[in-house]
């Protein structure tokens, strides 16, 4: 536990009892939540869901799989907690949709069942909290040893979330037209920046307070993105995870059209450089394309809104382009985070 000696083993938890813990735990948020399409949650094979009546269902999954999305020695179990359930929550926020439901499947080696799983718990729940998404049902398993560099088991974390939005009202990526402005909610580069020093000095960030920290405790943007599919401001939308740069390809490649950011209008970090901005990633900002003549306002869900360039028609030239403060153009590639390259 958190008050143990150094060195004292961890008392750990057997599957029932850890599943009777994370069950306490979810009961909690579906006691007090007022209204959802979620019917029945944890103790049966199988949760029912009960969806309204002109609204389609959005599902989303994301894996967690520490030395690659975290490392023990540098994030808390509450920033791990967090992040994982963030990380859904970010891709519901660029839907537009509201949050319904998740499930939680989990792989633990057998020394971090104690008070590494509890704050885990505790960073995931206090998140679904606020954001009152109960927890519905999932799995867990022992990690197999061997797998870490000091002979444990590694941690796998797989959330899946469920959301709803009008039928046919999802905000996509594919809606996006040449003369579209391009906007950004908040600020960008301060989880690269803030993971690099987070690298430097792990012991620095070892604090439960979460304000101000983008890498550790990442904000999705839900009321934000609610507010652009309520008000159907946006015609295209993503989530900036793996890198503005790289997500702004995938929006242009889906919607068939050419970026042009303007690189004084992006809302730099305080703490981040301008390459961090572009390429850095896991922001979880909303990035999103509006008509010309829209009025988007300079805050969304209580959060800042940049315009940072605009769509323009599919050419010779390159699919991105940055125009710097002296109006030189030079082209800007996809340099964001990629698996398997």
């Amino acid at each position: 536990m958190a008050g143990e000696r150094k060195g004292r083993r961890q008392k750990t938890a057997g599957e029932r009892e850890l599943i009777a813990a994370i069950r306490t735990r979810a009961d909690q948020i579906l006691g007090r939540r007022k209204r959802g399409i979620l019917t029945l949650g944890i103790g049966d094979d199988c949760a029912l869901m009960r969806p309204r009546r002109g609204e389609d269902l959005v599902v989303t999954t994301d894996l967690s799989l520490e030395n690659v999305h975290f490392r023990r020695d540098w994030h808390p179990p509450e920033s791990v907690g967090h992040r994982c359930l963030a990380r859904g929550l970010s891709d519901l926020a660029a839907m537009g949709a509201r949050p319904e439901a998740a499930f939680l499947s989990l792989a633990l080696p057998e020394d971090l069942t104690g008070s590494w799983m509890g704050g885990f718990l505790d960073g995931l729940m206090a998140l679904a909290e606020r954001h009152q998404v109960p927890l519905a049902g999932g799995d867990t398993a022992k990690s197999p040893p061997g797998m870490h560099r000091r002979g444990g088991g590694l941690v796998v974390a797989d959330i899946v979330l469920l959301g709803s939005v009008p039928k046919g009202r999802a905000l996509l990526r594919s809606g996006a037209r040449p003369g579209d402005g391009i906007y950004v909610t908040g600020a960008l580069g301060g989880s690269a920046a803030e993971l690099l020093a987070l690298e430097r000095q792990p012991a620095d960030f070892r604090t439960k307070d979460k304000a101000r920290h983008p890498h550790l405790y990442p904000e999705p943007r839900l009321a934000a993105g609610r507010k652009l599919l309520r008000d159907r401001l946006a015609t295209a939308a993503i989530d900036v995870s793996d890198g503005l740069s790289t997500d702004l390809s995938h929006l242009c490649e889906e919607s068939g059209v050419a970026a042009e950011i303007d690189a004084e209008a992006l809302p730099v970090d305080a703490r981040a450089t301008l390459e961090q901005a572009l390429h850095g990633g896991e922001d979880y900002e909303l990035l999103f394309t509006a008509p010309p003549k829209a009025v988007v306002p300079s805050q969304l869900g209580g959060v800042s809104v940049h315009r940072i360039g605009r769509m323009k028609k599919p050419g010779r030239g390159p699919l991105m382009e940055i125009v710097r403060q002296d109006g030189k153009r030079t082209a800007l590639a996809a340099g964001g985070w990629e698996h398997f390259r």
